[in-house]
C-alpha cells in the first residue's frame, strides 16, 4: 500500500496549493481592484477552487474503492479528473521533492491496477487485447513482428513465440507495438473492452492515461540487459491476469 501512498499524497499536497492559491486570487480580488480586475481575479479563483474540489473527491474516491475493494461509481468523474489532469502536475511535485519518477510512476500504476480489480471487470476472450512491447522480441531478429505477429518463427531465442501460444491458447487478442502510437492505433482498431498491457514504467504510466476510463491493467516487463533491449515478461503471471478479466470459453469466470 505504501506505494499507492505515494501518488495520494503527493496529490494532496498539490491540491492542498491549488487551494492557497485560489484563497490569495480572491483576497486579492476583494482589496483595491477595479470592478474588472476583482471579477477577474475572482473567476480564476473559483476555477481553482472547483478543479481542487473535484479532484480532492477523486483522491477520496480512489482510497475509498481501493479500501472497500468495490468500484463508486459516484466518484468516477471526480477520479477521471484525478487520473487525467492532476496526475502531471504531481509528477511535476514529485520530481521537485527528488522522488524518483520510476517511483512515481510505480505508484499510479499499482493504484490504476487496484482501481481496474474493484470493477470487477470480466470479457470475453475475443474482446481482451494483450499489449506487449517490441523489445520483448530477440534484438537481432530479422523478422518484423509489430508488422504481422505471425512473421515470428518461434526460434525461441525470445519469448514472442511463447506469448503468442499463450494469447493463442486463452483465445485473445495479442499485438506487439513500438510506442504509444502504434498501441492507440491497434486499440482503435480492435475496440477492446479490456486491455493487459505489457511495458516499462514509462509507457504504462502514460498508455493508462492515455486509454482511461477503458479498463487497462500493466503488467511490468523485465529488463535483464536493461532497458530496451531483449526484455522479458513473466508468462505465469500474465496468464493469471489475463484469466482474470477473462470469461472461459464455457461461461464460467477466469480466475485470479
Amino acid at each position: 500500500m505504501a506505494k499507492k501512498r505515494l501518488i495520494l499524497g503527493l496529490a494532496l499536497v498539490v491540491l492542498i496549493s491549488l487551494g492557497g492559491v485560489a484563497g490569495r486570487l480572491w483576497y486579492v480580488s476583494f482589496n483595491g481592484l477595479d470592478k474588472f480586475s476583482r471579477y477577474f481575479f475572482f473567476s480564476i479563483g473559483l476555477v481553482f477552487l472547483l478543479f481542487t474540489a473535484i479532484a480532492l473527491l477523486g483522491v477520496v474516491g480512489v482510497a475509498i474503492s481501493i479500501f472497500c475493494h468495490r468500484p463508486l461509481p459516484l466518484f468516477d468523474r471526480p477520479v477521471n479528473v484525478l487520473i487525467t489532469r492532476l496526475l502531471p502536475l504531481t509528477m511535476w511535485l514529485g520530481r521537485l521533492l527528488h522522488v524518483t519518477k520510476e517511483k512515481l510512476e510505480r505508484s499510479f500504476i499499482e493504484i490504476n491496477n487496484a482501481l481496474v480489480r474493484t470493477r470487477g471487470v470480466k470479457v470475453s476472450p475475443a474482446k481482451m487485447l494483450v499489449l506487449a512491447p517490441h523489445c520483448l522480441q530477440y534484438s537481432g531478429c530479422r523478422f518484423k513482428i509489430t508488422a504481422d505477429i505471425n512473421n515470428c518463427h518461434h526460434c525461441g531465442r525470445c519469448q514472442v513465440g511463447d506469448l503468442i501460444d499463450l494469447t493463442q491458447e486463452l483465445g485473445v487478442n495479442l499485438a506487439v507495438v513500438t510506442g504509444g502510437t502504434l498501441a492507440r492505433k491497434k486499440v482503435r482498431e480492435l475496440s477492446p473492452e479490456a486491455i493487459v498491457a505489457v511495458a516499462c514504467e514509462r509507457d504504462l504510466s502514460s498508455g493508462l492515461q492515455d486509454v482511461y476510463p477503458l479498463p487497462a491493467f500493466g503488467v511490468l516487463n523485465q529488463r535483464p540487459n536493461g532497458p530496451c533491449v531483449d526484455t522479458r515478461v513473466d508468462l505465469e503471471r500474465l496468464r493469471q491476469v489475463i484469466k482474470t478479466f477473462t470469461r472461459s470459453k464455457a461461461g464460467t469466470l477466469g480466475v485470479s
